[in-house]
């Protein structure tokens, strides 16, 4: 079955890459600073670039026993071998991502600020419900905002949490405090001129894992 670590750094890459090669040499650090997780997020309207780079993607992140998630698309999920599919409002519904992509698909879903949705969601079947954003954030300026309070009432459900948001090393802690078992960040990683060690800053805010230690998907 798919499974996902128990906490950490959910990295997630950029819209756009050159090439290949800079888009793996910045994945590469990230898992070498401990990344947990990977999501593959490409807005660009290129097939032929985007399963060459989620193949390329997943050929590292196998190497590292580190999960491979990709941003919207369940097709491009399956196509690469990638362990899951994260939704958006506007994505497929779970249902059709797992018809699309087979049952033990990891699928996480987008709540925002929204409890209702994240109950829908968690009735629904999925692996990981994210909340967000939790501060002002550089890469969705006018995304909706997310309080802490929030995130702490959707531990009821039972899924494990991710927050994302102009999440930094130093805000990050009270997050976690929250309930959040992961924090998603994109510029706080790939933006960094050290993307090891800004990985490893992040990594930092939880208590080493057990070997072994993960969390089973139910589906």
């Amino acid at each position: 079955m798919p499974r996902l670590p128990v906490h950490g750094l959910y990295a997630v890459t950029r819209q756009r890459y050159p090439d290949l090669r800079r888009l793996g040499r910045e994945v590469q650090a990230a898992l070498e600073g401990g990344a947990a997780m990977i999501q593959f997020r490409d807005k660009s309207n290129d097939p032929e670039w985007r399963l060459d780079a989620a193949r390329h993607l997943k050929a590292l992140c196998e190497a590292s026993n580190t999960v491979l998630i990709i941003n919207d698309d369940a097709q491009l999920a399956r196509a690469a071998g990638a362990d899951g599919v994260h939704l958006g409002r506007e994505d497929a519904s779970i249902a059709v991502a797992r018809n699309q992509a087979g049952e033990k698909l990891i699928v996480g879903v987008s709540c925002y600020n929204d409890p209702v949705q994240a109950a829908r969601a968690a009735a629904g079947g999925a692996d990981y419900l994210a909340f967000g954003s939790m501060f002002p954030s550089s890469t969705k300026p006018g995304a909706a905002r997310c309080t802490l309070e929030t995130l702490s009432r959707m531990r009821h459900l039972g899924l494990p949490l991710v927050a994302i948001g102009g999440i930094s090393p130093e805000n990050g802690a009270p997050v976690i405090g929250a309930g959040a078992d992961f924090l998603a960040v994109i510029s706080g990683v790939f933006e960094a001129t050290d993307i090891r060690q800004a990985a490893e800053r992040y990594t930092a805010l939880w208590p080493p894992k057990k070997k072994g230690q993960v969390h089973y998907c139910p589906t």
